[in-house]
């Protein structure tokens, strides 16, 4: 039996974490496939317990793992390594193992730079993982192991380079391993959460957890890494085992919150009204957040009652941009009028919109920008996200915009960094161009505040106005709520009308 510490590395950019903490679902059920191969999973959220690297390296002293694995996206590579270099340090012995997409694409990289990394698990790792650490156990031949990458030196057992080989270290990387078929059978090891972490901070004392119905996405969009990731495919989870889950989370743990981390759960008509069905019949009381696509919601507009009533609270449609010019670039395969439609629905139905829009491209000027700020005043979400292009090395569209990326520090990928310098804007002024469209949205949004007639949607949009004030990275740049002053808290205490 192998003893395995999986780490979510203490990456921080006031983005992700700043609406709530939740675990790393993909640890979860990594965890949940080792301790049925007979391994003694451990997880450790230091990102979310906000561990720098010394607590890091005490709790990996303290544990003695026989392993170190991590996951990351490529704005977390570099924390994610330097866990692997710690652990390598405290001592050598110590596995180290990363998967996700990042490493997917970009194995080979990674390998020949970090002596501290062992092997790069791509694609999905519930099989792969468990398959890599027998054969490690048993000495066998690492190559019959789908979906693994590793330095050569690794076949003689010395980690490093063998004498005859010269140059960078050769990479091996093994042929990949099909996709899990069956979704159903994929066993999460929800019981090694430590549930006391984890909160919605817009509902006081919620428990928030994150579930996965479905996985890939049949679409194109060209800055997307999730398409490619997925080569396109999608699978499903029956109804009645994810509304399963939803219960089991609730009725043990106490869950009264869920994302859905789903590229495209409504995909299939059928199968998501059936969930919401479920849902519904099941009495089950936990609010559901989740991430679609536009022509879905218009498709289901005779139905989104049920999504309502079914406990959604909180949807994300991937508009993108507000120009039809922009949008057939990304492949978005949809129109400016049909967003804008969508996001009505969703208001209109009692639920919390959000959407975010894409800033930065090569020819964007101080105009293009204040058309995309009209535009999305004009579409009127609860939540708008203005986000600087962050092109992955492995996109579609780095190609076109690798000319003008200005950094290749990974750390900074982030959305809310410049890596792209448009022709006719320095860095600053796009940068600052971000901040202007967030700070004109919300107080043109917070004045309206008042007039919203659903008690709970308006509390709920003035916490998470309060709650992205003071955790996200708006706070650096607009001061907190002390620099939204007066005229902000005058709003908030407003009466409704």
């Amino acid at each position: 039996m192998k003893k395995v510490l999986l780490l979510t590395p203490p990456y921080h950019a006031g983005v992700v974490e700043a609406a709530g903490r939740w675990p790393n679902i993909a640890l979860v059920y990594i965890a949940g496939h080792l301790r049925r191969a007979g391994h003694l999973p451990v997880i450790y959220d230091a990102m979310t317990k906000g561990d720098d690297l010394e607590e890091i390296r005490r709790r990996i002293a303290a544990e003695k793992p026989d392993c170190v694995a991590t996951t990351a996206y490529t704005a977390s590579i570099n924390a994610a390594l330097d866990v692997l270099k710690a652990a390598k340090e405290i001592d050598p012995r110590i596995v180290t193992v990363i998967g996700g997409v990042h490493a997917n694409f970009c194995h080979e990289e990674l390998l020949k730079a970090n002596p501290c990394l062992d092997f790069v698990v791509r694609g999905e790792g519930e099989e792969t993982f468990p398959e890599l650490l027998a054969a490690l156990e048993a000495g066998g031949d690492l190559p019959r192991v789908r979906g693994i990458a590793f330095r050569r030196g690794l076949l003689s057992g010395s980690g490093k380079n063998t004498p005859e080989e010269s140059g960078p270290p050769a990479v091996v990387a093994t042929p990949p391993r099909p996709f899990i078929h069956d979704l159903d059978s994929l066993v999460p090891a929800w019981d090694l959460v430590e549930w006391d972490d984890y909160t919605m901070f817009v509902i006081p004392g919620s428990r928030l957890a994150v579930v996965n119905s479905t996985r890939g996405c049949n679409h194109d969009c060209s800055f997307c890494s999730q398409q490619k990731f997925w080569e396109r495919t999608y699978r499903e989870r029956s109804p009645e085992n994810f509304v399963a889950e939803l219960i089991h989370l609730n009725r043990t743990y106490g869950v009264d919150v869920a994302m859905l981390s789903d590229e495209y759960p409504t995909r299939n008509r059928r199968r998501w009204e059936k969930i919401l069905d479920l849902i519904i019949t099941s009495g089950l009381k936990v609010y559901l957040l989740l991430e679609t696509r536009v022509e879905d919601i218009l498709r289901d507009e005779a139905i989104l009652p049920k999504y309502r009533q079914a406990g959604v609270l909180h949807i994300y449609v991937g508009v993108e941009a507000t120009d039809q010019e922009t949008l057939d670039r990304f492949n978005k395969r949809i129109k400016c009028e049909e967003s804008a439609r969508a996001i009505q629905l969703i208001n209109a139905h009692g639920m919390i919109s959000e959407c975010s829009f894409v800033l930065g491209l090569p020819e964007e000027t101080q105009e293009s920008v204040q058309r995309t700020l009209a535009l999305a005043k004009r579409y009127d979400p609860d939540f708008a996200h203005f986000l600087h292009i962050a092109p992955w090395p492995y996109a579609d569209m780095y190609g076109e915009l690798k000319d003008y990326v200005i950094t290749g520090d990974y750390s900074k990928y982030n959305f809310v960094e410049p890596v792209v310098k448009p022709a006719g804007m320095s860095v600053e002024e796009i940068g600052q161009a971000l901040i202007d469209c967030y700070r004109e949205f919300y107080m043109d949004k917070v004045r309206h505040f008042h007039r919203i007639l659903d008690p709970f949607k308006r509390e709920y949009l003035l916490l998470s106005m309060q709650v992205m004030m003071r955790n996200s990275f708006l706070k650096k740049h607009l001061g907190g709520m002390g620099k939204i002053p007066e005229e902000v808290r005058r709003y908030l205490n407003e009466p409704a009308v």
